[in-house]
């Protein structure tokens, strides 16, 4: 695995406090109906995100992931003022406003989305993987679910085959505690989900989802087993989010005190105290990053606001781009 730096822990602090802090900004324009539908947070489950791309080759490795998708593309390479711009349904947006919150997409990144459908992204990842490997590619695709759609039976299906064919494609699902509202333990019979791909044989285990550290290490091993041509890996990330399912989510199925004491072990705080401790950065230096992070997020609400909605009739010339579209006559 790369080497964990200096610097790494520097960028992981600038990119975790963005994510948060772009995330916020989206809460507060959501309120004043700036941007519509509905809104799923990431905040507290951005240790997932970094630890992975640490590990990434981001000139050819994929993602693909559910619908709590704002922060993945920007980190992949996308300009956050263009995802901003798509969440306001501008034409500006990363597909030209006509997706919006749940359906983040970024081709030019590699990141595909964004799915609505509850564990639809799970065959498509393994379709991601097939490809790359129809094509001799050593490319790899990282999928991403949430606990709630690990009970999904398209989950067992693609295990199945992606174990039979050695796909390159690590599963992990992002165990943040509910589905929606509903307690993991109120799912199944058992909590302990990376289980699951004990049945196909599949490389499984729980990973400290709150630490990018110990992400990185596990989805180092995953993506060079895939590399290797020796099959995929089922990784969960026990994890937590601090705010609720979506927006609208009055989270009376949890108190304030759990919230509370996941806040202790805030990926971001934790961190930030290794940067103090080592003394990698200057309370100086600490200052002038998040003066840097609020300017950013700033830019992309200004871009976002004054950028043009789509004009009515993008709504026709985007269904069949293609002028010589083989299959209507």
């Amino acid at each position: 695995m790369k080497e964990i730096t200096k610097e790494t822990y520097i960028n992981w602090y600038r990119d975790m406090l963005f994510w948060r802090k772009f995330e916020d900004k989206l809460a507060a324009v959501y309120i004043q109906q700036k941007v519509r539908g509905f809104l799923h947070l990431y905040n507290g489950q951005e240790a997932v995100l970094a630890g992975a791309l640490h590990a990434m080759d981001l000139t050819k490795d994929k993602m693909i992931t559910a619908y709590r998708n704002h922060v993945q593309p920007i980190g992949m390479g996308e300009d956050p003022k263009r995802v901003m711009a798509e969440l306001y349904g501008k034409a500006t947006g990363t597909s030209h406003g006509m997706g919006g919150s749940m359906h983040i997409f970024s081709k030019k990144y590699r990141f595909y989305g964004g799915h609505g459908i509850v564990g639809g992204q799970i065959p498509l990842g393994a379709g991601l993987a097939f490809g790359d490997k129809y094509k001799g590619s050593d490319a790899v695709t990282l999928c991403y679910f949430g606990d709630g759609a690990a009970r999904q039976g398209s989950l067992h299906e693609t295990f199945n085959m992606a174990m039979n064919w050695k796909l390159p494609v690590v599963f992990i699902v992002e165990n943040n505690g509910y589905a929606m509202g509903t307690s993991v333990e109120r799912t199944a019979n058992h909590t302990d989900i990376w289980k699951l791909g004990l049945g196909y044989e599949m490389p499984c285990g729980p990973v400290d989802g709150m630490n990018p550290i110990k992400v990185a290490e596990a989805v180092d091993e995953a993506i060079q087993r895939a590399r290797r041509g020796d099959g995929p890996t089922f990784l969960e990330m026990k994890t937590y989010r601090y705010r609720g399912h979506s927006m609208s989510d009055a989270q009376h199925y949890r108190t304030k005190d759990e919230v509370e004491e996941y806040k202790k072990i805030d990926p971001i705080t934790q961190v930030l105290d290794i940067i103090k401790k080592n003394e990698y950065a200057s309370d100086e230096e600490i200052d002038a990053i998040k003066k840097e992070v609020k300017e950013s997020v700033s830019e992309c609400e200004k871009f976002a606001e004054e950028s043009p909605y789509p004009e009515l009739n993008q709504l026709h010339d985007m269904v069949y781009e293609q002028e010589d579209y083989p299959f209507i006559k």
